[in-house]
């Protein structure tokens, strides 16, 4: 297979080392000297998926056991798919080039609701039956977990399990179940889920649940058909990031990819409380790695790869109890091997001189900072807790240190959202500009205005609330279209079909399993571009299943209602969320715990994890 895909088909097809599996510190073992199986599957391109953190931690884990092996297999492109349909071939993992089929597990990582429908096209590439119920003990269990796993249920026909938490502990759990249950090169399927579900913290396996719905269409009980079975799924917690494992090498692609650096995880979760972050609220509880630990990373990184970005990654990096003190120390320590540093992921007002100077020193990554909002009353509602002069000073502060540019993210369709916020961004962008013309001049001045469509997610104070309607989210794309008529001022929006999908998804049940088979079936797949997505296609599934996708997306919940994602505990009560969404209707802000008092989310006392800060 690997002769007729290197002599044949990669020739032929774009970008052909999306596929060859050989990069610099990629890892391949020898199959006949290790018992277990497990393909890392990223439904979505190569150029996409090697950016993501999670998967190199995979990676790491799984290949430093002498027990396992762990390869990679990505969404292939149209045109590879086309070659591998018509050559008969399977889909294939990178490091060996052997089909699907042939592992003991597959995971794949859910980041984006508008990857699904290539889930389901990877598993019928690879020949194995999309459907769980199809599967019998000699096709691979079909794992899958990340953010979008915290609502399970549009998958729960496809995926035979989830891993409902953080991973770098709970994959050595399934790991060591596995290899306790092999036999004959297979894992007995019905044993292993029945074995996970009742003895590993975060396990959800959906065909052990049964979910009966009221004559209106909602949700009236989710509950266990099997004795031993969790009534909800609780999360799995790292509680100390200086004990888990971390890569000390990423594998380097030939191809530019997203997200192609070095990068050291500072700390993970949030407790700024944002009301529309879903990942603000299951990645609770703060914890920090200590600065020792992030230079040993940073030397193995930088040595072990060559690169010459080293990220400093977060929820909001520039919150880490120590960021000035540890950039000024990478810097120094780097400036002279030509290392970058970034500072991906910013609140603005985090971003001091002292950081911006100590950034400025070595050539400058890209710089972003996300308002949300056009208006202090609406950046309440949401608790972003910043004003207009944090953003002013944060931007000033960027350009006095040297850069010519600054993206700004905003949301449309925010609850209680009105013209008035709207036009809020304009107003807000212009004097953005002219904090930028007192420091910088000529035609390199540039502001980016990146626009994207509210879309409520499970776990978060707005689990509740509706999505806008398209025309009314269209109506205010073309507000921000003719008032944005300054040259330096670029805006890109977020098409609110994708938008609209996205939510339907994100507050989905079970049943729209159906409308994912009929879409897949009739080509849907990366739906996430542009260049491929058929918002037709997809209206036809739902008519077809005889679903309205509204319903999901457009319609109000009340508290009493049961969720489809009740079952699945992310850690924060449910009566926090309540709390924050009656705040946020009267545009009261809540505190961040790091620094403010307890606002009772619940999370240290019910996982029995509590925050980690360096200095403490």
């Amino acid at each position: 297979m690997r002769t007729e895909l290197h002599t044949q088909v990669l020739p032929t097809v774009s970008r052909p080392a999306r596929y060859l599996g050989n990069e610099y510190n990629s890892i391949r073992k020898d199959w006949a000297e290790v018992p277990l199986k497990m393909a890392l599957a990223f439904p979505d391109v190569y150029d996409v998926g090697m950016g993501h953190l999670g998967l190199k931690i995979l990676y790491h884990i799984i290949n430093q056991r002498e027990d396992a092996l762990a390869e990679r297999v990505f969404a292939p492109w149209t045109d590879m798919e086309e070659e591998l349909v018509q050559r008969g071939l399977p889909l294939f993992s990178l490091e060996s080039c052997r089909p699907l089929g042939d592992f003991h597990l597959i995971g794949f990582t859910l980041q984006y609701e508008l990857s699904y429908s290539n889930i389901l096209n990877m598993l019928h590439l690879a020949g194995i039956p999309p459907l769980a119920r199809d599967r019998d003990d000699s096709h691979p269990i079909i794992i899958a977990g990340g953010p979008c796993a915290y609502n399970p249920e549009p998958l729960a026909d496809f995926i035979d399990l989830f891993a409902i938490g953080e991973g770098e502990f709970l994959i050595d759990e399934l790991l060591d179940l596995a290899l306790g249950l092999l036999h004959s090169d297979r894992v007995p399927r019905d044993e292993y889920l029945l074995e996970a579900a009742r003895r590993i913290r975060g396990i959800y396996v959906p065909a052990f649940y049964d979910v009966e719905y009221h004559a209106d269409g909602r949700v009236a009980k989710i509950r266990p058909n099997r004795t031993g079975i969790p009534p909800r799924v609780r999360k799995q917690v790292v509680e100390d990031l200086d004990a888990a494992p971390y890569p000390d090498a990423f594998v380097v692609p030939y191809i530019d990819a997203i997200h192609d650096r070095a990068t050291l995880e500072v700390f993970r979760g949030c407790t700024r409380g944002c009301r529309f972050c879903q990942a603000g609220m299951i990645y609770r509880p703060v914890r920090e790695r200590q600065a020792a630990t992030l230079h040993r990373q940073a030397e193995e990184l930088i040595k072990n790869t060559g690169y010459e970005e080293l990220a400093l990654s977060s929820l909001s990096t520039g919150d880490y109890t120590c960021i000035e003190d540890l950039a000024a120390d990478l810097m120094g320590r780097y400036r002279d091997q030509g290392v970058a540093l970034s500072l991906p992921s910013l609140r603005v007002d985090s971003f001091k001189g002292e950081l911006a100077e100590e950034i400025r020193k070595m050539r400058k990554t890209s710089l972003t900072f996300a308002p949300e909002a056009g208006t202090q009353r609406l950046r309440d509602v949401v608790n972003k807790n910043i004003t207009e002069e944090d953003l002013l000073r944060g931007v000033e502060a960027a350009f006095a240190a040297g850069w010519d540019g600054v993206k700004l993210y905003f949301m449309l369709g925010l609850p209680t959202e009105t013209e008035e916020d709207v036009v809020g961004i304009i107003e807000l962008a212009n004097k953005v500009l002219e904090a930028a013309r007192r420091h910088r001049k000529g035609p390199r001045l540039k502001l980016s205005l990146s626009v994207s469509s509210f879309v409520p997610k499970s776990h978060t104070p707005f689990q509740w609330e509706p999505q806008a309607a398209m025309d009314v989210l269209e109506e205010r794309q073309r507000l921000l279209t003719q008032g944005i008529t300054r040259r330096r001022i670029e805006l890109s929006w977020h098409d609110v079909r994708t938008s609209f999908l996205e939510a339907v998804f994100a507050r989905g049940d079970r049943r729209l399993g159906r409308v994912l088979a009929k879409a897949a079936a009739a080509g849907c797949r990366f739906d996430g571009w542009s260049e491929h997505f058929s918002f037709d296609k997809w209206s036809q599934a739902f008519a077809e299943c005889d679903l309205d996708p509204t319903f999901y997306a457009k319609r109000r919940r009340d508290y009493e209602e049961v969720l489809p994602w009740s079952h699945i505990d992310a850690g924060v009560t449910k009566g926090f969320l309540m709390r924050e969404h009656k705040r946020a209707l009267k545009g009261q802000l809540t505190g961040d715990c790091r620094v403010e008092e307890c606002p009772g989310c619940g999370v240290c006392t019910r996982l029995g994890v509590a925050k980690r800060i360096v200095g403490d």
